[in-house]
């Protein structure tokens, strides 16, 4: 109880500030604390297990159902819509006894890289309050920085995990396409997204993956569990590994990195070869041309979304102007679409099989300012924007492969620190490895104690 009390507190000092959540739910946080404390007090006494995360704050992004909960997927058409049923993940995070603060802040229906909704404040990186905390799970990842969970849910369609991740300075793990069930009630329209983790530490992330990653029937994708458990993995010598090293942007030609990204992913490149692992350099797996299929995609994704007819003006320009690209497309443009996908993880596999993973920036710049990407007036231009922010992460969604954006740097602007992020990615199903030699990387240069000194910050000067 006393946890989520502190949760709840430090989320009702911080929210407006930061644009953390949608919705709180307090009440039923206390009742779920309550109920934890019982559970506990009736386990130790029978001598049974409790539930893996009993106690354990952990908010549910704006994408995701949970009944009886206001869900607007960041968007006014959707303001007033009180789900009925929880989404499998939900349930799974209930069942395993996380307690729920709320639902945090997205983008209109998660489709832009920053988090600036009509529905609430714009989510902003706790480091420097003038800069976004990146997007679709942007909200999450500003609450797991600034102290008021240890762990949110996120999801990633083309970065919404890793990308704010980075740009908060947390870890942000995108599991394998399939390895989170998006069932019972959903489906994996697309391919591309998938339901993910984000934590302070790389032990959290997997923890919480043991959780979500339970399938539920029907489900078109089934992949091996794990040996053991994810934590377990987390927790092993990764032995000795091959890792490619990707600076070349890959989804744009017209990118300009910022030198301490670079660096990021070149000193954390230095990192593992201290370690004893194998770094190896690696080119952009395909031409950036051929992205255009993931553009496509996310166009008829958008388009697809439930919009009632009567509240279609409600939705901001770029939401518009995908909306129109995707129904502008013929079924068989967007057959040809997924075929596209379909030979550029078959490349990307080919282009990357000397390899056990791949090391890359995060991102190509520092943590954008709140409103800087955004461009209301020309949506091409904003979705342009946004692809030379993110030229890595739509890969991993792309081919499916899991992804991680570890906070292993930081550089110092305008006399704050900011978190740069570095990802690794592994082949498909290989969230083992990719934890094992996260967590290594993790030991080797800790950033936990810069949350300490983060949350002393915020504290006094909060109102």
């Amino acid at each position: 109880m006393e946890v989520t009390e502190q949760s709840l507190d430090r989320a009702e000092r911080l929210d407006a500030r930061l644009g953390l959540f949608v919705t709180r739910t307090p009440d039923r946080a206390l009742a779920q604390a309550r109920a934890a404390d019982t559970a506990l007090v009736r386990a130790r006494r029978a001598g049974t297990p409790t539930p893996p995360l009993l106690g354990v704050p952990c908010p549910v992004k704006d994408l995701t159902r949970v009944a009886g909960v206001p869900c607007s997927l960041g968007s006014a058409a959707f303001a007033g819509f009180v789900p009925d049923v929880d989404d499998g993940v939900v349930t799974l995070l209930r069942e395993a006894g996380t307690v729920l603060l709320g639902t945090t802040t997205t983008p209109e229906l998660g489709l832009p890289c920053y988090t600036e909704p009509a529905v609430a404040p714009p989510a902003r990186t706790p480091w420097d309050e003038r800069r976004g905390a990146g997007g679709s799970s942007g909200g999450a990842a500003a609450t797991v920085a600034a102290g008021v969970s240890p762990l949110a849910h996120g999801s990633d369609g083309g970065g919404s995990i890793r990308i704010p991740a980075s740009c908060c300075g947390v870890v942000g793990l995108k599991p394998t396409r399939g390895r989170v069930s998006p069932g019972p009630h959903g489906v994996d329209l697309g391919g591309l997204a998938v339901h993910g983790c984000l934590a302070r530490s790389v032990a959290d992330a997997a923890a919480l993956l043991d959780v979500l990653a339970r399938p539920w029937p029907g489900d078109a994708t089934v992949l091996p569990a794990p040996g053991t458990t994810f934590l377990d993995a987390s927790r092993r010598d990764p032995g000795r590994l091959r890792v490619g090293l990707l600076l070349d942007p890959v989804i744009a030609a017209d990118v300009t990195v910022h030198p301490a990204c670079r660096e990021a992913a070149v000193a954390t490149a230095a990192l593992l070869a201290d370690l004893g692992h194998d770094v190896v350099e690696v080119g952009p797996p395909f031409p950036a041309q051929r992205w255009e299929a993931f553009a496509a995609v996310w166009a008829a994704l958008a388009a697809a979304a439930p919009v009632p007819p009567d509240r279609e003006h409600l939705l901001r320009p770029l939401t518009a102007w995908l909306r129109e690209r995707g129904r502008a497309a013929s079924a068989v443009e967007y057959l040809a679409a997924t075929a596209a996908i379909q030979e550029v993880s078959r490349q990307v596999a080919l282009a990357w099989a000397h390899v056990d993973l791949v090391l890359s920036p995060t991102l190509a710049d520092l943590p954008a300012p709140v409103g800087s990407l955004r461009d209301d007036d020309d949506p091409a231009s904003d979705f342009a924007a946004q692809t030379r922010f993110t030229p890595w992460t739509s890969v991993w969604n792309l081919t499916g492969r899991p992804a991680v954006s570890l906070p292993l740097h930081w550089h110092e602007q305008d006399g704050l620190l900011l978190p740069v992020g570095v990802m690794l990615g592994a082949g498909f199903g290989s969230e083992e490895i990719l934890l094992a030699l996260a967590a290594e990387l993790e030991q080797a240069r800790p950033w936990r104690h810069r949350y300490v000194a983060l949350a002393s910050r915020l504290t006094d000067s909060a109102p």
